[in-house]
């Protein structure tokens, strides 16, 4: 099992910044991939952005150019550092980590962006 957790969540206005970071905990030694998804009001749940163990990313494109994924493998803890925030990125913001195939969802952080 592996115990994701997210913290960095908040209220900012439009154009300003947030930093999301997501702690393992538990069974990581099998941790490959681990990214940030998003779900609106609504919506799906989307992919935001990943990273692999080795530093490889992936970005969707409606977030290219201002967030940015990071990983520190020493804390078991990935970032994600969101600027020029939109109001269209309001959402609830959950972790994910891949280990073997099997997905570990983190309970969300909320992100509102106003106007």
């Amino acid at each position: 099992q592996v115990h994701l957790v997210e913290s960095g969540g908040g209220l900012v206005q439009a154009g300003g910044s947030l930093r999301l970071s997501c702690a393992a905990s538990g069974s990581i030694d099998g941790i490959d991939v681990m990214g940030w998804y998003r779900q609106a009001p609504g919506k799906q749940r989307e992919l935001v952005a990943a990273i692999s163990v080795r530093g490889s990313t992936n970005y969707a494109d409606f977030v290219k150019r201002r967030f940015t994924i990071s990983r520190d493998n020493a804390k078991n803890t990935v970032y994600l550092q969101m600027n020029s925030l939109r109001p269209e990125d309001t959402a609830v913001y959950y972790c994910n980590a891949a280990v073997y195939a099997v997905d570990y969802w983190g309970l969300g952080t909320l992100v509102t962006v106003s106007a």
